[in-house]
């Protein structure tokens, strides 16, 4: 008997096309990471997943919308990612990162510890200031062994400058607060001898705490304060924080710092004067 190739193939009928057992599955695992844009297919709800959490035992994810709200879905299956279905899964633990760059901006150097200190000095007017300095700087200045210290004012600054007999490899570098044209802190500075190992400078704000971007603590602009009420006060105040004692003034900035996260929440007019004093007093620390 002659046999013929079947160019057709089996014959059509032969399977039952409601089967879905020889179907691979329709949907791939797609990892809930922070970002991903997802459409819950029964609601048509599209979002950003925010987080994924545990909510009565089950694992569910948070997603926002361009708007701003959020709805929770539990994971699984029933989601679009890129017109393509998916079913979406925790994201797997990442392990501890080591950051790459401290809060300054500056590399950071992984393993480094604190160096010696060194007998150059970043000198700042008070408390709130070295803080501030310390929270963004502090990782860079350890490893260069530079200490920051409080002169609790600057009224009698050149007396403090020459305490320290800067000199070659003795550098001082001063930070000076509300430095503009006229007031007290201009003619104060104004009065400080020359001297090649000293640089003093300044930034225009009234108190460090406005060098923090107003956009931290929801506002576009600091208010401006009456003449006559004291100023920490008033912005307390404005932001409906307890004004009333000097313990409410010393959480108050507390909360303020707490907003700073890196150097970009700082105003550059601080930025650049802390940036430059940096530079000065480790500039002739290499050879040493």
């Amino acid at each position: 008997m002659t046999r013929y190739d079947d160019r057709y193939g089996a014959d059509v009928l032969s399977a039952d096309p409601h089967a879905r057992s020889h179907l691979k599955p329709t949907h791939r695992d797609e990892p809930a990471v922070r970002g991903l844009v997802v459409e819950d297919v029964d609601t048509g709800w599209v979002g950003a997943v925010v987080r994924v959490e545990k909510s009565g035992g089950v694992h569910v994810v948070v997603l926002e919308d361009a708007k701003g709200r959020t709805r929770t879905f539990p994971l699984g299956p029933g989601f679009w990612v890129e017109g393509q279905p998916v079913r979406l899964v925790a994201p797997k633990a990442a392990g501890p990162v080591r950051p790459t760059r401290t809060a300054s901006g500056s590399v950071a150097v992984p393993g480094a510890g604190a160096r010696t200190a060194r007998a150059s000095r970043i000198l700042v007017e008070g408390r709130h200031d070295a803080e501030l300095v310390e929270k963004v700087w502090g990782d860079d200045l350890r490893v260069e062994g530079v200490v920051v210290e409080m002169l609790d004012g600057v009224d009698d600054l050149d007396a403090a400058i020459r305490s320290h007999a800067p000199r070659p490899g003795r550098r001082i570098g001063v930070l000076v607060d509300h430095l503009v044209p006229g007031s007290k802190e201009s003619r104060i500075v104004a009065k400080v001898g020359a001297n090649p190992h000293v640089l003093v400078l300044g930034h225009p704000f009234i108190d460090v705490w406005q060098s923090v971007r107003p956009q931290r603590l929801g506002w576009t602009t600091w208010p401006t304060i009456p003449r006559g009420q004291d100023w920490k006060h008033g912005v307390l105040a404005e932001l409906g924080w307890p004004h009333a004692t000097q313990a409410d003034v010393a959480h108050g900035w507390k909360r303020i710092l707490g907003t700073v996260r890196t150097y970009a929440d700082l105003e550059p007019a601080l930025l650049g004067r802390v940036e430059e004093l940096v530079d000065f007093v480790t500039a002739d620390l290499a050879d040493r």
